[in-house]
């Protein structure tokens, strides 16, 4: 199964392979190196390696027994006290396989876990520490108790950057058979801003559509706008004939079935890339925010659309 999903088809196994991250690799050699390590506690934005991180250091641990030590749960599934209590101290109470010291549980999501729940894990650590050690993965640390912060070691795992991520595809296009353009590359980075796995997940998907993968091929996958087309209304609407921008907008919605939350969110992007001067784009980041919290209110998307690009060009022609 995993051979149909690319970004398990290429998951790293090793640091070696991990792209981009040396200082969590670093300092994560040295606990391998040393033979012993804390409880971690990984977290930052989905799609930045936490998970991967987590079971390469399993592999780097354990070698060919990584499987046996290593218990892998979901808390946004199973967030119970019942399954920590259970399953977690089920597994924590038994030794390890082979020469290594301690079991590993790695505990996804942990910040959707309830607060009773992480109050059983953290007894569950101090209970079990002597032969057990947890890696817990979550997108907020503010979701994390303050006892349990206060007894792991804190990473901090940030977007991929730009160039980390194209590389990653470039290389996997080419394993896959699959020709794709430097265009579509950046549209598929500005589509996941720095989300590894959704960016692998576009790129199968244009696949799948197209063996030749082209900007509009990606935008056409995904369901969204090519760059290039919104870089294009939203020139016209400031510097051009404003009716042709409005035109331009309602085919993406109309036409193209692009949802109006999606453009508001592309056009965000590309207004605060304008050639103006830097103390004019926090207004019209303000202005793009007032149109999507409209729409997230039950507005009606083209209309707070137009009327932020109205705004945009009557803010950009008095100011400039």
């Amino acid at each position: 199964m995993s051979e149909l999903f690319w970004f398990e088809k290429y998951r790293p196994r090793s640091f070696d392979e991990v792209v981009d991250l040396e200082e969590v690799k670093v300092r994560l050699r040295e606990f391998v190196k040393g033979g012993n390590m804390p409880h971690l506690l990984f977290y930052g934005p989905p799609g930045t390696g936490k998970t991967t991180m987590a079971l390469v250091l399993a592999r780097e641990l354990y070698g060919e027994y990584w499987r046996e030590n290593t218990l892998e749960l979901n808390a946004s599934d199973e967030r119970g006290i019942n399954v920590i209590r259970e399953r977690v101290k089920e597994f924590a109470r038994t030794a390890p396989v082979g020469k290594a010291p301690f079991k590993l549980v790695i505990l996804d999501e942990a910040d959707n876990m309830t607060s009773d729940a992480q109050q059983a894990l953290r007894r569950i650590m101090e209970i079990y520490a002597q032969n057990t050690r947890f890696i817990l993965l979550a997108n907020y640390v503010s979701g994390i108790i303050e006892p349990i912060q206060s007894r792991v070691v804190m990473f901090r795992f940030n977007p991929l950057p730009k160039d980390a991520v194209i590389a990653r595809l470039r290389y996997i296009a080419e394993n896959e058979g699959v020709k794709i353009t430097n265009d579509a590359l950046e549209a598929i980075y500005e589509f996941t801003q720095g989300d590894m796995r959704r960016a692998i997940n576009a790129l199968q998907i244009a696949a799948a559509v197209n063996k030749e993968v082209t900007e509009e091929v990606v935008a056409k996958a995904l369901g969204m706008v090519s760059p290039r087309l919104i870089r294009e209304a939203l020139h016209e609407a400031v510097n051009g004939s404003f009716a042709k921008a409005i035109t331009q907008i309602y085919g993406f919605v109309v036409d193209g079935g692009v949802g109006e939350l999606e453009i508001i969110k592309q056009i965000h992007r590309e207004v605060l890339r304008l050639d103006v001067p830097e103390y004019v784009k926090p207004d019209l980041a303000y202005i793009i925010a007032e149109a999507h919290y409209a729409t997230l209110r039950g507005a009606r998307g083209l209309i707070q659309i137009y009327g932020a690009l109205a705004k945009i060009k009557q803010l950009l022609k008095a100011g400039l």
